[in-house]
């Protein structure tokens, strides 16, 4: 037993392991170490990543309380006839719907800028495999691998800035707006806020402002500039660069048939007949109509937080006509005459605004000359002069002497330097004798004169002294033109108005103009049918005879400034009253430029176009005023009896009695005058 135990211990031993064949572990364990390394280092990075993921969406504002940013209001100002004037706000345009546009238009963005918008959940890892791929290859030039929705988030949340954190908060940004929007609310979002250059935000700003018509209305080889335009606005305008944008809208126009948006015969018309941006023509005045109605909307609705619609009184025939006669003028003899600027406003006697230039170029100078630009009237204020006289008891005929004026030292002299002696006022002022309208401002005083002008409207600061009566107080062409309208409604007092109507977007008004809404009645009908008949007398004898329009009674008032700075002249017909103002903004001289040259050309000039095809209107009161003529004409300050005697036959106005002089002012009178 033993020695089968011991033979069976022998025997039955085991193999020493030392005594078999060993295993190569070098192959498996290499590799083995080497996926355990690369797993690890895998998990590391995600870890890494997640974190850099986690720390720069901590940056962002909490995801349950990120909202879409609002859009800025755009405000549309639109013409008496309903075109657009101007886009105004920050934008350049207002808000469309996807609903609104042609088809090809949402789907030209898709082709050149995502072309798997409709398959990737906000970030594309196959775009951006392509991008990197093709910049690496060179092929296609450098391309890169933001989806629309990424570039919808950085224009909403994010600055511009080219950094890999802004990159991350994109990626994140764009997997929210994904889970919160569907595919067509992000593209309408995208369409209504990329910039396209020129100040224009969105596809219906771009679309105004370089083909002149609503995104609703472009065509194909529009719709394909607009979308390629989105990669480089400054470079691509195609305003400036047609060639550059023709050959990006091509491609544009090649993927969206290559992905099947189009049709062949699509392709075809789209390349054949290239787009063509519309071309600024004129000064582009309409801005400084916009510019008014921005600067007195806030009187009519306060804050504007969603898109409106203005509805002004601005007529684009008439203002383009301002616009070009007053350009064209300047242009003309500007330089000859040392003549720089100028002026323009047209409304209908109630005050509603149908034309107003405030400068020869608003991409050159905005500033609003017609509005803001305080300047000497000269003569075109001696009608408030002769205006107060009328309310104090003279007429037409009325006499007084035209001869030399010595106050304190101060001796304005008449245009021509001559003296005529006795004259009627009718012809004093159609020939803008300086001597009388003196005269006639110390006779009725100075305080009288001032609150006769502000009784029409002019609000400006008027200084009561004797240089009153030429004008030496600074006013607005805009003002001095309402002023006079009182002359051709027949006696009301206006306040110009531009707005008709406001209203949202989608139709609800917020504002209407009421009816009146004026001064009320500031002169006297008999007064104003002397008043016409004596500014009328400007069109036959006077300063005006230049720009009568045959067929029109008109009425109206030449200006000219001391060392001819300014130049006015400001007339109306029954149905519109226009003025014009002439100068320079810094005050240099112009060569004798006076009321009846340049400006009455330009006013003569406006009027034919204005009045062309349309039933004469008479002057308020002009028609039956008719004042006897006699050899020696009453003159005194008391009231014309004559006059008073055929208004009483007519059925007329009796002139008022006189306002009492003061004791002193009447001695002085008498020892300047003789009176």
């Amino acid at each position: 037993m033993a020695g089968r135990r011991a033979s069976r211990g022998d025997s039955g031993r085991r193999p020493s392991r030392s005594n078999k064949p060993k295993r190569k572990r070098g192959g498996r364990s290499l590799l083995s170490r080497l996926f355990y390394a690369g797993a690890v280092l895998c998990l590391w990075c995600v870890i890494a990543v997640g974190g850099v993921v986690a720390y720069y969406a901590s940056q962002l504002p909490p995801i349950d309380q990120l909202t879409v940013p609002k859009r800025p209001p755009n405000i549309a100002i639109m013409a008496s006839d309903g075109s657009l004037l101007a886009n105004r706000g920050e934008t350049g345009g207002r808000t469309v719907s996807i609903k609104e546009l042609p088809p090809y238009l949402p789907k030209a963005f898709v082709a050149i800028e995502d072309r798997r918008f409709y398959d990737h959940f906000g970030i594309d890892p196959i775009g951006i495999s392509r991008a990197v791929y093709r910049n690496v290859a060179h092929k296609g030039g450098l391309q890169g691998g933001s989806t629309l929705t990424q570039q919808l988030a950085k224009n909403l949340f994010l600055t511009q800035e080219r950094t890999a954190s802004r990159k991350i908060q994109e990626a994140i940004l764009a997997l929210w707006l994904e889970r919160n929007y569907t595919k067509d609310q992000i593209l309408e979002l995208y369409l209504n806020r990329v910039y396209f250059g020129a100040g224009a935000y969105g596809v219906e700003a771009a679309a105004q402002r370089y083909y002149g018509k609503s995104a609703r209305n472009v065509s194909l080889a529009e719709a394909a500039v607009l979308a390629g335009l989105v990669q480089s606005p400054s470079r691509l305008a195609p305003n400036r660069n047609p060639e550059g944008a023709q050959a990006r809208a091509e491609l544009v126009i090649a993927a969206m048939n290559e992905l099947g948006f189009i049709t062949p015969g699509m392709t075809k018309t789209a390349l054949g007949t290239p787009a063509e941006p519309v071309r600024q023509n004129g000064a582009g005045s309409v801005n400084y109509a916009a510019d008014y109605v921005m600067d007195v909307l806030d009187d009519f609705v306060g804050t504007v937080e969603s898109d409106i619609v203005v509805s002004t009184t601005i007529e684009p025939t008439l203002q383009s006509v301002a616009e070009r006669v007053l350009v064209d003028e300047l242009n003309t003899k500007g330089q000859k005459f040392n003549v720089s600027q100028g002026a323009f406003v047209a409304m209908q006697p109630n005050g509603a605004l149908m034309a107003l230039v405030g400068g020869r170029n608003y991409e050159a100078s905005q500033f609003n000359r017609a509005t803001v630009a305080r300047r000497q009237p000269g003569s075109a204020f001696k009608p408030f002069v002769y205006l107060t006289a009328i309310e104090q008891g003279l007429t037409p005929d009325s006499v007084r002497e035209d001869s030399p004026v010595n106050y304190k030292g101060w001796t304005p002299e008449n245009y021509d330097r001559g003296y005529r002696g006795p004259i009627a006022l009718r012809d004093a002022l159609a020939l803008s004798l300086n001597t009388v309208a003196v005269k006639l401002g110390f006779e009725v005083g100075p305080k009288a004169v001032v609150q006769t002008a502000q009784r029409l409207g002019i609000s400006s600061p008027l200084q009561a002294n004797p240089s009153l009566a030429l004008g030496t107080s600074e006013v607005t062409p805009l003002e001095l033109v309402s002023a006079y309208a009182a002359f051709a409604n027949g006696g009301i007092g206006v306040i110009p108005f531009v707005i008709n109507q406001v209203k949202t977007a989608d139709g609800k008004v917020i504002y209407k103009r009421p009816g009146g809404g004026g001064l009320g009645r500031v002169i006297d009908p008999g007064a104003v049918a002397m008043m016409n008949e004596m500014m009328n007398n400007t069109f036959v004898i006077g300063t005006a005879k230049k720009a009568q329009v045959p067929g029109w009674p008109m009425a109206g008032k030449t200006g000219t400034t001391q060392d001819y700075k300014d130049a006015w002249f400001v007339g109306f017909t029954g149905n519109l009253v226009a003025g014009v103002w002439l100068g320079n903004d810094d005050g240099a001289l112009t060569k004798r430029v006076t009321g009846g040259n340049l400006p009455v050309e330009v006013w003569h000039n406006f009027m034919k176009v204005a009045l062309k095809d349309k039933q004469p209107v008479g002057l308020p009161g002009h028609e039956r005023f008719r004042a006897p003529v006699e050899d020696t004409p009453v003159a005194n300050a008391g009231g014309d009896p004559r006059v008073a005697s055929a208004n009483a036959r007519e059925g007329g106005w009796t002139p008022p009695a006189p306002q009492p002089r003061r004791s002193g002012e009447k001695n002085f009178l008498e020892r300047l005058f003789g009176l």
